[in-house]
């Protein structure tokens, strides 16, 4: 391999911003698939050359046995396929079609991979030129200074994930979840063994991040199950290359696939499900699932498949199953289609463990306000439900954007341990508990506002009859200058001819 650069600072961002070289006219959506697929390509071929260079040092001569790769869930990649060959074509005119080649071999040796990766480097729209500079910056990355490869790749591909989100705005919602959206359902619901689930699971996030949780909190990958689907080819595609590079076996079924009318995993009953689906779908086929099995609660609207998406992920729970899901703040109160009546029968079965209210611009997709739903077969805390109004919460990192801290994050998941574990003290204007019938007398509306309260004021210590006389003093003042102001104005254009 090539000379090899050691920086280490905003590394992700530096592989975007290299990246970006190769994007020319390209649409984001188009661009997103080379990048990614080169990233994909790099991953495999550096988990492979280092198994191959344990090999040939043990001088078995095994290095090309296809077995000894797989046994260790490592992509064997053929010899076309290999980085130093593409490295090699990167300033060649035909490197779009080395590449395109070499996606066929891997998949040809890897049935996992068959029909997912990108095969469109030889487009004439792509530049070759950029295209050879980016294999250049891709050869050059010093995964050993950052880490493991599997880590750097895989922080890579989701950093893209998010500047892609970023660019394709309102299309976006299609395939990325923002992270600390993510982590704060993960934290949340500390899904450690059993099987996850996700339905609508777009680029894979909720399955990345439950890996990372079990990781940090030192238990074992292993233990859980993964499987999801999505209806988007390409998402759908995009999520297999991601939670390849994590090393998540994931069952998302045999191709991309509608949930409603095609769900890939029929019988299966999850231990936890994480999910953020399309906000206010309508037009998502009610009038063909009329009878369906899975509305048990009511029918959902034509119009909103909010509560079509909430009830098909009850119906796939476990005894002791939990659901945490993003839903637009217009389901915790709507009462058109018969929602009101679905949302009050699901609160009656006493499955409504927590909801919390959303920050703004958390998300590149949508300004709708959001919530967090949490659902559980099986609640700790029977006849409560626990409400955090989290709004206030959150940092702008640009001008558009509100990301969740690490400290906001476990503020939230902390408070709902101490709800679980019966020792919450609430605090106004931030968290509280209602009981079924509190929440009835609020018409079964499930808006944390309303039980929360408002956040209490410190007393500044000055009498009551002193500050209504100063406020108001100062009030006269600012209309007096309001006044001036007017005058001003009428003047200046009386001055031009224009009298009002």
């Amino acid at each position: 391999m090539a000379e090899n650069n050691t920086s280490s600072i905003g590394f992700e961002k530096q592989i975007w911003d290299a990246a970006c070289v190769l994007r020319g006219n390209m649409d984001a959506s188009e661009y997103k698939s080379v990048v990614l697929g080169l990233i994909f390509l790099k991953y495999i071929s550096d988990r492979f050359e280092a198994k191959y260079n344990e090999l040939v040092a043990e001088g078995d001569g095994f290095e090309e046995d296809v077995d000894e790769y797989t046994s260790e869930n490592i992509f064997f990649v053929p010899e076309n396929a290999r980085w130093s060959v593409i490295s090699a074509a990167a300033h060649m005119p035909e490197i779009g079609t080395v590449i395109d080649d070499a996606m066929r071999s891997i998949e040809k040796e890897n049935k996992r991979l068959k029909d997912i990766l990108p095969k469109n480097f030889a487009r004439p729209e792509l530049d070759k030129r950029r295209l050879g500079e980016v294999v250049d910056l891709f050869t050059n990355i010093q995964m050993i200074e950052h880490g493991s490869s599997k880590d750097i790749l895989g922080r890579t591909y989701e950093y893209c994930l998010s500047k892609f989100a970023e660019q394709e705005g309102k299309l976006a919602g299609e395939f990325y979840t923002p992270a600390c959206v993510v982590r704060t359902l993960v934290e949340v619901l500390q899904p450690y063994n059993g099987r996850v689930y996700d339905p609508c699971c777009g680029s894979g996030g909720m399955f990345v991040q439950s890996a990372k949780f079990i990781e940090n909190h030192g238990g074992n990958i292993n233990k859980i199950s993964v499987f999801g689907q999505d209806s988007n080819p390409t998402t759908w595609k995009m999520a297999q290359m991601n939670l390849a590079i994590r090393g998540i076996e994931a069952d998302l079924g045999r191709f991309n696939a509608d949930t409603f009318f095609n769900d890939c995993h029929p019988q299966l009953k999850a231990d936890f499900i994480m999910a953020n689906p399309p906000f206010n779908l309508s037009g998502w086929g009610q009038d063909k699932l009329l009878r369906d099995v899975r509305w048990a609660y009511g029918i959902p609207p034509a119009g909103n498949a909010n509560f079509a998406w909430l009830q098909h992920m009850i119906w796939h729970l476990a005894p002791n199953g939990r659901i945490g899901m993003v839903l637009a703040n217009g389901s915790l109160s709507s009462q058109s289609g018969g929602e009101g009546e679905i949302r009050k029968n699901i609160i009656n079965s006493d499955q409504v463990d927590c909801i919390i209210a959303m920050p703004t611009q958390l998300f590149y997709t949508t300004q709708i306000p959001v919530s967090l739903w949490f659902i559980a077969e099986n609640k700790k805390q029977k006849g409560k439900t626990l409400f955090i109004d989290a709004r206030k919460m959150g940092t702008m990192v640009t001008r558009k954007l509100r990301e969740l801290t690490d400290v906001d994050i476990q503020k939230i998941a902390s408070t709902y341990n101490a709800f679980v574990d019966g020792t919450l003290e609430e605090i106004k204007g931030f968290c509280a508990v209602a009981t079924m019938q509190e929440i009835a007398k609020q018409d079964y509306i499930l808006t944390p506002g309303r039980y929360v309260g408002i956040e209490e004021q410190e007393d500044d210590g000055e009498p009551f009859e002193e500050k209504m006389g100063r406020l108001t003093a100062e009030l006269s003042g600012l209309f007096a200058k309001s006044h001036e102001l007017e005058d001003e104005i009428r003047k200046r254009l009386g001055a031009i001819g224009y009298e009002i």
